[in-house]
């Protein structure tokens, strides 16, 4: 017998349709119930790639005899994270202020009000080392409502009072010292693994990309240490591509296995931007970071792309082994004879040495991550690979969380273009058109939804950082494929943005108001934590759209939202990477009057002449079919190396929708570059030095 969450979207939800449990989604109907029982609130915050979640349901939430405590005392609600992120900042902030930690599952007791009286996040089945089991928590607040109901309430107001005053911008200084802040950067940088910080250890790709914008040599070598430490690691996934979630050692070794659309879509910029960032001479790290950026092309492709265009949120940590049991990692790892029987003692000899695969292991059972180790014979490893991923793929695969999340797939949009381009593939670009097709399909009735799954949106609002990363992704493809429909649905996003999340001092809120049921506070975080900030990501599709579209009040409007993310770059600038990028660029735009507008015509149909309209092109964008046309030559040197912050439009002549950007522009004799900056443009460029002089220029 299911209960209320078999009717959810969200697989993780549906995780829990079977539960002895009665569940509730978040809704306003379940605290009404709460309230008509007089009964408090067990609110349980996961996501399906979460492994400890996992874990924890089929220790507890399973139990029939743990489901009757927890049916009789309480009204139980489960929330997905990735679905519900306001839900969970808010409740978060409550868990870490309450406990000094967080972290999923989080576990929250809450008055039928929603006020949070105690917090936690994962319990276990019996009492170990000091935790209490979470029977035993149950039983505890169930009677502490009954016996200590003044108390607890007490208790639940104070904690309402100091966590919503957590919620807010930090105090803008009057302006940045950007060399003491790089300094502080580079002070948490690990000299000898690469990364910022200690274990566990997280990619920073905000933080990469805002260290790669000036081309200042320490900054740009502290970003490719990391991004080739990460690379080498046991937390890229060298057969499928890709980039599972974190380390949990100093060292990349060993990850926790999930791997993130998020993660993937950002990483694929950072390596991307680290490519073209890295000198001519340099052949084994251009080597490097290009494999990296096939293979996260690849893994998006292969394993998250939907059938509908879109990208899925997740992988699973977890998966089975031969036998069933099911163990996190277990699709990933080999040992010595594992790599023997899939290749052969001469090439597992070889590989074993390559990927440093001992019989001790490198991550438990004698098993071992995969890392790369030294410079070796790149045929040899590709063949080598490709055996081993035909073997892995006979293992049982990890679950894939099918959620389409409007912003992630942003992210993937605008990395994505910004490959292709750069790299000269147009498969690439097709990939991303049908991206941003499938997810525009969020956008119903006026708004835009968070997630979708099978071609369906869902109830839940879009946030922040989902308008802000899906209009930068839509702006960008607007630009490579000369599409106006792109450009002008990223205005709608932001001109909605701009009023639904509007703080009052320049600033955003990273939820909207919405009604019925919502958290005691409504959430903004001005610091990037997995994914950029809400604040930032729209700050940064604003300075794209501004340029392209030709909208000084959104230049306007980016200042102001930006400013208001200074306070977080001054404090922790680890953690503030796409505003420390954005004052970076802004710096360095000074000294050239502004950032700059380059518009590639095209002397013969390119890009957005494939699939029909070459302007605004009516409501339905056709994604190019891949192979049937080059990227302009000219398109490319320009996107690999325009400096952080510039704009390009690529078209034939008479494109329109991009405001004056193709007056008057034709090609002279082949594919021309007109660069401006602001009224300042300079002499059109036919050849890549020409065109690097004009954006690169000095006042």
């Amino acid at each position: 017998m299911s209960n209320r969450l078999a009717e959810s979207i969200s697989p993780y939800l549906r995780q829990h349709a079977q539960n002895p449990i009665d569940w509730w989604p978040w809704s306003p109907d379940a605290f009404a119930e709460a309230r008509r029982r007089d009964v408090p609130i067990l609110l349980s915050v996961g996501y399906a790639a979460c492994h400890w979640c996992h874990v924890m349901a089929h220790e507890s939430f399973e139990d029939s005899e743990v489901a009757a405590l927890v049916n009789d005392h309480f009204v139980a609600i489960k929330v997905d994270r990735e679905e519900r992120p306001d839900v969970d900042a808010v409740y978060m902030k409550t868990t870490q202020a309450m406990t000094g930690r967080g972290g999923w599952p989080m576990t929250v007791f809450l008055t039928p009000d929603g006020d949070p009286f105690f917090a936690g996040t994962y319990y276990p089945p019996t009492a170990v080392g000091g935790q209490p089991s979470f029977t035993q928590v149950v039983t505890t607040l169930a009677q502490a409502w009954t016996a200590r109901r003044d108390e607890v309430l007490s208790s639940a107001a104070s904690i309402v009072a100091h966590v919503a005053d957590e919620f807010g911008a930090l105090p803008a200084p009057a302006s940045v010292d950007l060399a003491a802040v790089l300094q502080r950067v580079s002070a948490d940088f690990d000299p000898v693994h690469g990364g910022f910080g200690r274990a566990p250890k997280f990619p920073t790709p905000g933080l990469f990309d805002a260290l790669l914008v000036t081309g200042e040599p320490s900054s740009v070598d502290a970003a490719q240490r990391s991004l080739e430490a990460m690379l080498r690691g046991g937390i890229h996934d060298a057969l499928g591509g890709g980039f599972h979630r974190y380390s949990v050692d100093a060292g990349w070794v060993v990850p926790h296995f999930e791997k993130m659309l998020y993660d993937n879509a950002l990483l694929l910029g950072s390596y991307t931007r680290a490519w073209c960032r890295t000198a001519d001479h340099d052949h084994g790290l251009r080597v490097l970071f290009e494999r990296a950026v096939r293979g996260i092309v690849r893994f998006l492709a292969d394993d998250l792309q939907l059938d509908g265009g879109g990208f899925a949120a997740s992988l699973d940590a977890d998966s089975a082994d031969i036998g069933g049991a099911v163990h996190e990692g277990i699709f990933y790892v080999w040992s010595p004879e594992l790599l023997a029987d899939a290749l052969g003692q001469s090439d597992a000899d070889w590989a074993a040495q390559v990927f440093h695969v001992t019989a001790a292991g490198t991550f438990e059972h004698g098993l071992s991550t995969l890392q790369l180790r030294g410079t070796p014979d790149w045929s040899r490893l590709d063949g080598v690979l490709a055996r081993l991923r035909t073997v892995r793929a006979s293992r049982f695969v990890p679950a894939r969380d099918d959620k389409l999340v409007a912003g992630w797939n942003g992210f993937a949009i605008d990395s994505l273009v910004n490959a292709a381009m750069v790299f000269g593939e147009p498969e690439w670009l097709a990939l991303a058109e049908r991206a941003a097709q499938a997810t525009w399909g969020l956008w119903v009735d006026g708004a835009l939804r968070r997630v979708g799954i099978d071609g369906m949106a869902g109830d839940a609002p879009a946030m922040a950082d989902d308008h802000g990363a899906l209009a930068l992704g839509l702006a960008r493809l607007a630009g490579a494929t000369g599409r106006a429909i792109w450009l002008e649905r990223a205005v709608t996003l932001l001109e909605t943005a701009v009023t639904t999340f509007d703080a009052g001092d320049g600033g955003l809120f990273d939820a909207p108001l919405t009604d019925g049921a919502r958290p005691f506070a409504r959430a903004r975080d001005t610091s990037d934590n997995p994914t950029p900030s809400g604040t930032a990501c729209v700050v940064a599709a604003l300075r794209l759209v501004a340029l392209l579209a030709d909208r000084p009040d959104f230049a306007a409007r980016a200042d102001a939202a930006a400013r208001t993310l200074h306070g977080m770059v001054e404090a922790a600038p680890r953690f503030a990477g796409w505003a420390l990028a954005d004052l970076l660029i802004e710096d360095q735009a000074r000294n050239r009057l502004t950032p700059a507008v380059a518009v590639i015509v095209t002397a013969k149909a390119g890009p957005a002449s494939t699939g029909g309209a070459t302007g605004t092109g009516g409501d339905t964008a056709t994604p190019p079919s891949g192979g049937s046309f080059a990227l302009p030559e000219l398109a490319t040197a320009a996107w690999r190396m325009a400096p952080a912050g510039t704009a390009i439009v690529c078209g034939p002549s008479g494109t329109s929708g991009f405001a004056h950007h193709f007056d008057d522009r034709t090609a002279r004799g082949g594919d021309t570059a007109f660069v401006c900056r602001g009224t300042v443009c300079f002499a059109p460029a036919t050849e890549p030095k020409q065109l690097r002089s004009a954006l690169w220029q000095r006042r």
